[in-house]
């Protein structure tokens, strides 16, 4: 397949990517710029080496460093650095040339359905995963879970302690749970209310 015709699909697949998947689910302006140049970066790059005698190894050394640089510089979330991968792995595809020519095109409709699926709204839409800093310093977990349930009105399914600060009576956790169907954020935020008056 030529390079237009890979250039055109990367930017409809980087177009789906952005603005049919990541924002309307995220709603988050400044990573759709940081997708969009990725994706577009990654692929004259790639672009530029699959037409010149340097090898694909080096294509693939761009690309990690490209991440490596990229999630040092920003502080990003595991659901937006799927997303920041596909990106990538969006641009290497289309500008580096792959035989036979079907191939290339299909690894990126399989990776917007990985995401499409992976990051759908339904897909687990009661659990979350929070941190959390408490009023009293825990030092024994099973303790701390049954505050933690207490105070979420959720099912506490792991609780991690970043941090117990007994001079300030605090400790710090993160904590996966999983809420009943049809709870909303703002439901746990006013029960949660309720309990510490």
């Amino acid at each position: 397949m030529n390079s237009t015709a890979m250039l055109a699909i990367d930017l409809v697949a980087i177009g789906v990517l952005t603005f049919g998947l990541f924002f309307p689910r995220h709603r988050r302006r400044d990573l759709v710029v940081a997708y969009l140049a990725v994706n577009v970066g990654v692929l004259a790059v790639a672009t530029a080496l699959g037409n010149g005698a340097v090898g694909v190894g080096l294509g693939l050394g761009l690309f990690g460093v490209l991440s490596i640089i990229r999630l040092r510089s920003f502080e990003i979330g595991q659901r937006e650095i799927a997303y920041y991968f596909v990106a990538l792995a969006l641009g290497l595809l289309a500008g580096i040339p792959v035989d036979p020519a079907w191939l290339a095109p299909t690894l990126m409709v399989v990776m917007l359905l990985a995401l499409w699926i992976g990051d759908h709204p339904r897909l687990f839409p009661g659990y979350r995963s929070t941190l959390i800093t408490l009023d009293r310093a825990f030092t024994d977990e099973a303790e701390a879970t049954a505050h933690l349930q207490a105070l979420l009105g959720a099912q506490v399914h792991r609780v991690v302690t970043r941090k117990i600060d007994l001079v300030n009576d605090t400790t710090a956790v993160e904590v996966r749970y999983e809420v009943a169907q049809g709870v909303t954020e703002r439901d746990l935020a006013s029960a949660s209310a309720g309990r510490l008056a």
